[in-house]
């Protein structure tokens, strides 16, 4: 039986790479999937993609630093499917930018994207799981949020703070039934870090850092997130899930 029968899920930045592959995934495990993304033709296609295979999708263009978006998307969501039992805060963005170069919008724009959107999702998405006695939310962070990350003060800290809060919020949601964890993503190949894993010097440098001999996959990524959507995690909360070829390890 499908892992996620009669759920419904909302994924955001899913219009590719990671985001892309868990609310496919999702979907193919029975969710009905509200699929978000700043690109609203990346998404649209998608959801197609989803329907195509016999799935159930929306889709939304979305700012997910933005709380008016964030309250249509919940909205929309509810009159769509009349419930939200998962949600996965995936949407981010990089910033290789050393700490005193960095300026006063790169630091604000990368928090917002990647910290404040988690705090708005869950915000607006709780109460709906309360009301439903229970969900699972699963807040995509990055091994920048474990450990140091030379180079990316900015990034690290909105990471790190996506960690932190997963687990204030775990504890004080657990009551009503609501799981939130974090997953940390080491290196991945998606579009976003394709320049890189296909630059001879740097796939050898993040290879020498693992201790899997190889790159890790988004499906692998979504795979760890259908884990912690589903009752499979029903005793987990609270936790930080490492999908990093053996990276914090060593």
């Amino acid at each position: 039986m499908a892992m996620l029968m009669n759920k419904v899920a909302i994924v955001t930045g899913a219009g590719s790479g990671m985001g892309r592959e868990e609310a496919i995934l999702l979907a193919r495990e029975g969710a009905r999937v509200t699929a978000t993304d700043i690109n609203e033709a990346a998404v649209l296609a998608v959801v197609k993609e989803i329907e195509a295979a016999g799935g159930e999708a929306i889709a939304f263009a979305h700012n997910v630093a933005s709380e008016e978006e964030w309250v249509n998307v919940v909205n929309g969501t509810i009159q769509k499917f009349s419930k939200v039992d998962v949600l996965v805060n995936n949407a981010g963005i990089s910033l290789a930018v050393g700490l005193l170069d960095t300026t006063m919008d790169q630091w604000n724009k990368v928090i917002q994207i990647n910290l404040t959107s988690v705090f708005l999702g869950m915000k607006h998405v709780i109460p709906h799981m309360e009301t439903n006695k229970g969900g699972s939310i699963i807040n995509i962070s990055s091994i920048a949020g474990l450990t140091g990350s030379s180079g990316a003060g900015a990034y690290t800290a909105s990471k790190g703070g996506v960690r932190m809060l997963s687990k204030a919020a775990a504890v004080d949601f657990g009551k009503h039934n609501i799981r939130i964890n974090s997953v940390h993503p080491g290196f991945i190949e998606t579009p976003m870090s394709s320049d890189l894993v296909h630059d001879d010097r740097m796939l050898q440098w993040f290879l020498s850092q693992t201790a899997l001999p190889r790159i890790g996959q988004a499906s692998e990524v979504a795979a760890a997130v259908l884990f912690l959507a589903s009752d499979a995690s029903s005793y987990i909360t609270g936790i930080e899930l490492p999908v990093d070829g053996g990276v914090t390890a060593k």
